[in-house]
């Protein structure tokens, strides 16, 4: 297949995608794909070799069979480029528009989970130039983050009441939706899923074992080398990793999302806690979504050559019918 890469893109985590597009432009080339590299500038202009773009409605994208949207936050992974995609009538990894924007915001995904009675964490939104609520139901710590970003970008950590201000106008900078969230205690375990909505499947589950950064999975432990050990299996029990992988399915469900997500929890003794889902997580050599397949048996040229196919298959699914 002909597959378009979509790299970098307008968000502030314009680098992270880079580096995650050109791991699967490594992938899908040895499962044996023609790859077309498309660079988004942070400007919003998209390029091929050197060329400027001119888009046009149901005229695909440079005749791909399919795209491979390797953005991350706003302007890619919020549904915006999804929608786009759509009017160009072209086949596309990842979930559609509608699941796209629930999962990037922090908030609305809460509130979604919390209708199916999926377990979180307690949380309040903040939102710039309102009244804001009571948070001190929340104790202390708490994690101020920006509602609509990744990559651990513009989050702060509480813990005296007097620097929650400080943290605020820190999120509020990224972003006027704020999500101020409760500490969970325990493990930090992570989880992949692929395959369509009703019809995906789990990864074994991954703890997150921190190397670097502030004592939190923060940007510099995400990406650096050696900032982070990922655990596979997790060191919880085997009754314990089986809760993680079905609720990681059922939430991939209930937000209606396809093609792929990473499902991240607390998970403390028995009790586990969904955080978020990420519907296009980092890519990267140390990411952890192609990690935690591959240690499930799954390859990354193989992981990349499935999500290619998914998303010509629900993309002939959907057009099948009349709208």
């Amino acid at each position: 297949m002909r597959v378009a890469v979509l790299a970098g893109g307008r968000s502030s985590e314009h680098e992270v995608s880079l580096g995650s597009a050109a791991s699967v432009r490594d992938g899908l080339q040895e499962a044996g794909h023609d790859v077309l590299w498309v660079d988004l500038g942070r400007d919003g202009t998209w390029s091929h070799d050197g060329d400027e773009l001119d888009l046009r409605p149901a005229r695909g994208l440079l005749g791909a069979d399919v795209v491979f949207p390797v953005l991350h936050g706003p302007y890619g992974e919020d549904g915006t480029v999804q929608g786009l995609l759509e009017l160009l009538d072209v086949p596309y990894v990842g979930s559609g528009v509608l699941a796209s924007a629930l999962c990037m915001d922090k908030v609305l995904f809460k509130q979604v989970m919390a209708q199916v009675g999926m377990p979180q964490v307690g949380y309040a939104l903040v939102e710039a130039g309102r009244a804001r609520p009571d948070l001190t139901r929340l104790g202390l710590p708490v994690w101020v983050k920006p509602a609509r970003l990744g990559s651990s970008v513009g989050i702060v950590r509480v813990s005296d009441a007097a620097d929650l201000d400080a943290a605020l106008e820190e999120a509020f900078a990224h972003d006027p939706r704020v999500i101020v969230e409760a500490s969970a205690r325990g493990l930090e375990v992570e989880c992949s899923v692929l395959g369509d909505t009703h019809d995906a499947r789990a990864s074994q589950p991954g703890e997150i074992v921190l190397l670097k950064g502030a004592g939190w999975y923060d940007y510099e432990a995400k990406y650096a080398d050696g900032g982070m050990r990922l655990e596979v299996p997790a060191r919880v029990p085997e009754h314990v990793r089986e809760r993680v992988r079905m609720l990681a399915v059922e939430a991939f469900a209930a937000a209606g999302c396809t093609g792929l997500a990473r499902a991240d929890f607390f998970v403390d003794g028995e009790e586990v806690l969904l955080n978020e889902l990420n519907t296009m997580p980092g890519f990267t050599p140390t990411s952890v979504y192609g990690k935690l397949w591959a240690e499930s048996g799954l390859a990354y040229p193989d992981l990349v050559d499935e999500l290619c196919r998914i998303a010509v298959a629900r993309f002939a699914s959907e057009r099948a019918y009349r709208h």
